[in-house]
């Protein structure tokens, strides 16, 4: 467990706009940094970062947090490992106490899971670079591919014995499970339970998360006379944190150079990443060996808006290249195509020329896919049908592309190169649009039909645990956990992040987001303290304090109490900003209900942006507390009524309807200074 020490200089070193640009290309505007939101698909920049607030918000989706935050549900970790994150970042060095062996019992899988691969990581590394047989072969077999030593290091490239039980024996000596072995897929269990390392006698290619985590491992076999027998490359097979459709080799390692470029190049393998990178092309990726998917895309798309992709120049490349172009146009992206002369890939076509004459080389020759899809689509048919066939290819993707502007371009250089007139084309483009949309609807029809079914017959997919915040009544979870409030409480990575303060009770919400934004800002100057006759200034959160407790009120959520008592205990010193002490709060539900009360709702412009006045905002905290009294006193008589009709002592009866009367009285004095109308 992370002590509270450690995290407090975690926080105070972090720098949100540079761990969110480790992730989010942002582009400075104003006071603040905008970028393409990563947690939806989204076209036009709409996630704003606040260095001065220390907060990321999505004007979109509305996710926002702080950095903490949004390294949990961007890389699905837990608090302590957002926090190691950080710390590794800006090295800090960390301070842990021993776990108990109940709290060892509660550490997830995907955290097991990743120790297990980092373990695996170092220990390929060592196998390649100190025993005898990983220098002989692996090592060998990579300086024989062209790998410099730097470039083998710089890609954590390894080597797994050809002893099918070296590596798994390691590992349980270490004190790995063989559980996890198993969940990673370093190793498979035959029937007769034997466990035997996937890798084995493989060169190893780690593939890493974004924040540099060891999701999963790429071995190939080396022995020619094996490949008959024995798949050339071999995965690790989809787990909880390993999923090929998401992945792409190199991008941990390019990223940097992707966001100066402004430009990625996607090619088909791994030796093509290693031996461009090498050749100071460093901004390009891989696919993991399947189709391309949207998910891969939209992963890229954070970093820039244009792709070129790098394929063989026979007809399956040419093909491949197409058709994901085509899903790259549906995202928003721009495409170019880049088919290597005399049937080289990437990896040849590296070692054969200079760094100089290869970026040359891909400046010089890369074409915008429906330039070049149109050239080759209509390049020598002359058969009116096959031309037509052909022509409605071009329109479709067009009409995929989502800027109006740029299919307008594309429809008038169809038109010159075909002859058909530009009406006729975008008659056709329309058509194409509404049949796509046409599908979009029935999908998302057929979609909420399987839901309801689900539901209907119990099969729907759990949903995942709320952390512990209140709940739109204001209770707390009935878990003895959620009572606690530690510095290291892990909730659920996916929900802290996204539980929008909005579901809370709504009054209570608002008049802590006061506290929460202004808590340090004085509203009332020069007050008379009646105990000792010296007058003092009250701040938003010493005047809420001490106007609730005049009737000894208080939230009904326990974290709400909690935010306005360390508010009311920092408000004498003079330095403090509340909204930066619970932005940066050691506690992680703190920082999280903080982080989403601070960000502002609308983005305006520095131009636009009005400063709360002292006046202002004393009128709107003391209507804010009127709120609070009459939600009180409805909710009370409401209690009072129900108690009414099931109480059978007739003088209790009598108490409860004066109690009622009185309550009445209150609330209309409220409601008449809120200006508000009561009906009976």
């Amino acid at each position: 467990m992370i002590d509270r020490a450690t995290i407090d200089r975690i926080m105070d070193a972090t720098n949100i706009v540079d761990v969110v640009s480790d992730f989010v290309t942002l582009k400075k505007r104003g006071i603040n940094y905008i970028g393409l939101c990563p947690f939806h698909n989204d076209t036009h920049p709409s996630f704003s970062v606040s260095p001065s607030r220390g907060i990321c918000h999505c004007f979109t989706c509305g996710k926002g947090g702080n950095a903490v935050n949004f390294l949990m549900e961007l890389e699905n970790l837990s608090y302590p490992d957002a926090l190691r994150w950080l710390a590794r970042k800006y090295n800090i060095e960390i301070h842990e106490k021993e776990l108990t062996a109940e709290e060892k019992k509660e550490e997830g899988d995907r955290e097991a899971m990743f120790l297990v691969n980092e373990w695996a990581l170092k220990y390929f590394e060592n196998i390649l670079h100190n025993d005898v047989d990983g220098i002989a072969i692996g090592l060998q077999y990579f300086r024989s591919r062209g790998f410099r030593d730097d470039t083998i290091k710089k890609f954590h490239l390894g080597y797994a014995l050809q002893d099918r039980h070296a590596m798994s024996d390691a590992a349980l000596k270490a004190g790995y499970k063989e559980e996890y072995l198993i969940k990673t897929g370093l190793c498979y269990k035959r029937e007769n339970g034997e466990l035997i390392d996937r890798f084995a006698g493989r060169v190893i290619f780690p593939w890493f998360s974004l924040s540099g985590k060891v999701v999963g491992f790429n071995g190939r076999v080396l022995d020619s006379r094996t490949h008959g027998v024995m798949q050339k490359y071999v995965n690790s097979p989809d787990s909880e944190i390993y999923h090929k459709g998401n992945e792409l080799f190199g991008l941990n390692q390019a990223k940097q150079a992707i966001r100066k470029a402004d430009s990625v190049i996607l090619v088909e393998g791994q030796a093509d990443v290693i031996s461009m990178s090498q050749s100071t092309v460093e901004n390009v990726v891989a696919g993991s060996g399947t189709a391309l998917t949207v998910n891969q895309v939209r992963k890229l798309h954070r970093f820039t808006n244009n792709i070129t992709l790098i394929y063989d120049g026979d007809d399956a490349g040419v093909n491949a290249a197409l058709r994901n172009s085509d899903l790259i146009h549906g995202e928003g992206m721009n495409v170019s195509v880049l088919f290597l002369p005399d049937g080289q890939d990437p990896d040849d076509f590296a070692k054969s020329h200079t760094p100089e004459e290869l970026q040359e080389f891909i400046a010089n020759n890369s074409t915008d896919s429906i330039i070049f899809r149109i050239n080759r689509t209509l390049d020598g048919v002359t058969d009116p049908i096959k031309r037509s066939q052909a022509i409605n290819a071009i329109i479709d993707s067009i009409a995929i592309i989502k800027d109006p502007i740029l299919r307008d371009t594309y429809i008038r250089e169809c038109a010159q190169r075909t002859g058909v007139p530009e009406t006729t084309l975008i008659g056709q483009m329309n058509r194409a649009i509404r049949r796509s949309m046409d599908d979009r609807q029935k999908q998302q029809a057929r979609e909420q039909r399987q839901e309801s079914q689900s539901i209907q017959t119990g099969t729907a997919t759990p949903q995942p645990q709320q952390p512990d915040v209140p709940s739109a009544s204001g209770a707390q979870p009935s878990s003895p956990k959620s009572q606690q409030s530690t510095p290291n409480s892990q909730p659920s990575p996916n929900s802290t992040f996204n539980t929008p303060h909005s579901t809370f009770n709504k009054v209570e919400s608002m008049l802590i987001e006061a506290v929460i934004r202004h808590g340090n800002e004085i509203i009332f100057r020069d007050v008379q303290n009646e105990a000792t006759g010296e007058k003092v200034n009250l701040t938003v959160a010493q005047y809420v304090a001490y106007d609730l407790g005049l009737d000894n009120l208080s939230f009904t959520a326990p974290i709400y109490n909690t935010i306005l008592q360390e508010a009311v205990e920092h408000s004498a010193d003079p330095s403090w900003v509340s909204l930066t002490y619970f932005t940066h709060h050691p506690d992680i539900n703190i920082s999280t209900i903080a982080s989403q009360m601070g960000a502002d709702k609308f983005q305006l412009s520095e131009s636009l942006q009005v400063k709360t006045s002292e006046e202002s905002l004393r009128s709107s905290v003391m209507h804010i507390i009127l709120d609070f009294r009459l939600n009180y006193v409805k909710r009370h008589l409401k209690d009072l009524r129900t108690e009414l009709l099931s109480t059978k002592d007739s003088s209790r009866m009598m108490e409860i309807m004066a109690e009622i009367k009185k309550m009445q009285e209150v609330r209309n004095i409220l409601a008449q200074k809120l200006g508000s109308d009561i009906v009976v």
